[in-house]
């Protein structure tokens, strides 16, 4: 499994992971957008989400709520949907790509999160959005590995 590189970039107010992963654009692209897909990965814990409500349209919302913090959704509007390529959306006032490129039999999968400012990019790294989003990474990549493995 390649771990792939995790960048906090001070220069664009950015943080950045990129993973190859051994499935297809299209199964990444599902996994992403398909609540019943998202609800098991999404949460760094890895416990699945007690709601998802997925809106999949240029304007559509999400709403991800996990069972620890049920006071505490995460909610963002869709931006840019090009299946099974690009997805984009903005939430907690930062702007979020999601890409992913056939490599072979693996995808390139590259997390763009881009704050508005560096105090919003530390902001985030403080709150541990930076580590969150690394685990649900993971989360991802692992999930993809037992659906290759069955």
């Amino acid at each position: 499994m390649n771990t792939g590189r995790f960048i906090i970039d001070q220069a664009t107010h950015a943080i950045r992971m990129d993973r190859r992963i051994r499935a297809t654009p299209d199964w990444m692209f599902t996994a992403w957008v398909d609540p019943a897909q998202l609800r098991l990965w999404w949460d760094p814990s890895g416990t699945p989400l007690a709601v998802c409500e997925v809106d999949l349209r240029v304007g559509g919302a999400l709403r991800l709520v996990s069972v620890d913090h049920p006071g505490h959704a995460f909610t963002g509007i869709y931006r840019h949907i090009d299946p099974p390529h690009r997805l984009e959306f903005d939430a907690l006032a930062a702007h979020g790509t999601v890409t992913f490129r056939a490599l072979g039999e693996e995808t390139e999968m590259v997390v763009e999160i881009r704050c508005t400012s560096a105090e919003h990019l530390a902001q985030f790294v403080q709150l541990g959005v930076a580590d969150g989003t690394a685990a649900t990474v993971d989360n991802l990549v692992a999930r993809a590995e037992r659906a290759l493995a069955s």
